[in-house]
């Protein structure tokens, strides 16, 4: 019997796609889970979808760890997850990596529960708990879009800062959390190199790109009525409330957790965006 691949949940996704790719680089068998079963370049594609629990078994046939990516928009994900991970559990799954959030610690809302159950689950595990992706400013995450069409960011935080992280250095973090021999037991807090408020994303993209790019500053009122155009009130609540909790500078840090589990230092923001015009031009 040959060796169990990983699964990887949401491997479509920014932070799944990433750790899938750099998982069959190294060599590494992969179940590549998504809702269409979409190829992903030397992995196995296989269809997952979170609410449809008719997926699951044929997704965990063949594999002892999983990297987890929460299903999208969900404010209570506990309740989907669990179920599934005591599921994976039974069936021989001996090792997860959780991503969450810098901003939930464990036992906090959302998927804070599912962190708080790991160690309860499984022999090995890991929670990779990112700052915010500096890929929101270059794909389809609303920053993004209103970069391109207004040559605005909108947020409600202020003047707070922010250790802004490449989603390829949390990929990277992730492959070294489920392939080591041993696993980190523990949360790890994911950032980049250096704190950055957003009217200096906004500097660093005018200097970058040509190309004018500024802040607007909004209430918490105001940002979570934006939201609500586009996402369910509960979560642009949460959302707005998170803006709000940057302004108030829960998320001015940076951490060495890329450096010190990958060997290389975490990417900047400035090289991150000239790397992007590179590969787009």
């Amino acid at each position: 019997m040959g060796a169990r691949a990983t699964l990887v949940i949401g491997a479509t996704g920014t932070t799944g796609s990433r750790t899938a790719a750099q998982l069959t680089a190294a060599g590494h068998r992969v179940k590549a889970a998504s809702r269409h079963a979409t190829a992903v370049p030397g992995a196995e594609p296989v269809l997952f979808d979170w609410h449809d629990p008719a997926t699951h078994a044929a997704a965990l046939d063949g594999v002892d760890r999983v990297y987890l990516i929460p299903p999208l928009g969900d404010p209570d994900p506990a309740t989907i997850m669990l179920p599934f991970l005591r599921r994976a559990r039974t069936a021989g799954m001996r090792r997860a990596v959780l991503l969450s959030s810098s901003a939930i610690s464990e036992g906090g809302p959302a998927v804070g529960t599912v962190h708080q159950a790991l160690p309860d689950l499984f022999e090995q595990w890991a929670v990779l708990r990112p700052s915010w992706f500096m890929q929101n400013f270059t794909g389809t995450h609303a920053h993004a879009l209103s970069i391109r069409e207004d040559g605005i960011v909108w947020t409600a935080t202020g003047s707070g800062r922010i250790g802004f992280v490449d989603a390829e250095d949390i990929a990277a973090v992730a492959v070294r959390a489920l392939t080591d021999e041993h696993a980190r037991d523990t949360d790890l807090v994911l950032t980049g190199p250096e704190a950055l408020s957003y009217d200096d994303i906004a500097t660093i993209m005018t200097e970058v790109t040509g190309r004018p790019v500024g802040h607007r500053r909004l209430s918490y009122e105001q940002m979570r009525d934006r939201l609500t155009e586009v996402v369910p009130v509960q979560f642009a609540s949460m959302l707005a409330g998170m803006d709000r909790a940057i302004a108030e500078g829960t998320e001015d840090r940076i951490t060495n957790t890329v450096q010190r589990l990958t060997g290389r230092p975490a990417r900047t923001f400035r090289a991150f965006l000239e790397r992007e015009m590179r590969c787009s031009s």
